[in-house]
């Protein structure tokens, strides 16, 4: 696994670098103090797994970064390590295509977890940025569709999903808009558009932002989706017919 650790604090970089060693003994963990470093060894060495991005650095600002990131190489998970831990910022990267986000404030062992969650493909997000976010859906988390109560422990396995729209879930994890994944699953967008609703519907929310935070809910109780598994395409028979 190849890490890319993006932080302009030497203590910090060598902190992080460590832990995820001793977690993944096997890891790649290469580093860089700016915004300025990132882009050059993105440029010339592409192929990590994933990034863990400061927001405050001191050559750029990281939700610009961030955006750039997500723009120039959108099959690159970055996931936002930050000393701030309000919720206006974590929606903000959620919105902006993060996989998900850590707070340096949060304790070792929620730190640990954080990272092994992230690591193993799944999405980490504050508990509290996703009661903030989803305060506002028309259904909630813990409640079905048509107002029946839904257990609050539900896992993406329990979701029903087929497996066409767990691969539509899965890219639009990636913050990909439905005309890039309708190309990259061979589908027309209109049939696109039927599988986010039906997800959305099935997570009980109303936005990507939402079915992201929802997500990383459900990936902290263990029900994970691997958020950057690559989806399998359309049959040959269905590529010809793309409205099926």
């Amino acid at each position: 696994m190849r890490v890319l650790l993006v932080d302009d604090h030497p203590l910090v970089l060598s902190g992080m670098k460590a832990l995820i060693e001793s977690l993944e003994p096997a890891a790649r963990v290469m580093q860089a103090n700016s915004a300025a470093a990132a882009r050059h060894l993105l440029e010339h060495e592409a192929d990590h797994d994933l990034v863990l991005l400061d927001l405050q650095l001191g050559d750029a600002d990281g939700f610009v970064l961030l955006a750039e990131l997500r723009e120039l190489y959108p099959a690159l998970p970055v996931v936002v390590i930050s000393g701030a831990s309000n919720n206006q910022d974590v929606i903000r990267c959620i919105d902006l295509g993060a996989m998900g986000y850590v707070s340096k404030r949060a304790s070792t062992e929620e730190l640990t977890a954080a990272l092994l969650l992230v690591m193993s493909g799944g999405i980490y997000v504050p508990p509290m940025a996703t009661e903030s976010a989803t305060a506002g859906a028309a259904v909630s988390l813990g409640v079905t569709a048509n107002g029946e109560a839904q257990p609050a422990q539900v896992s993406l396995a329990e979701l029903g999903l087929t497996p066409r729209q767990t691969d539509v879930l899965t890219l639009l994890l990636q913050g990909k808009p439905n005309k890039v994944i309708a190309r990259e699953l061979s589908l027309s967008v209109e049939t696109i558009k039927d599988h986010v609703a039906a997800v959305l519907r099935a997570l009980g929310v109303n936005t990507r932002t939402q079915a992201v935070l929802a997500v990383g809910q459900m990936s902290v109780q263990g029900g994970y989706l691997p958020g950057w598994r690559r989806p399998q395409r359309a049959s040959p028979a269905a590529a010809a017919n793309p409205a099926k």
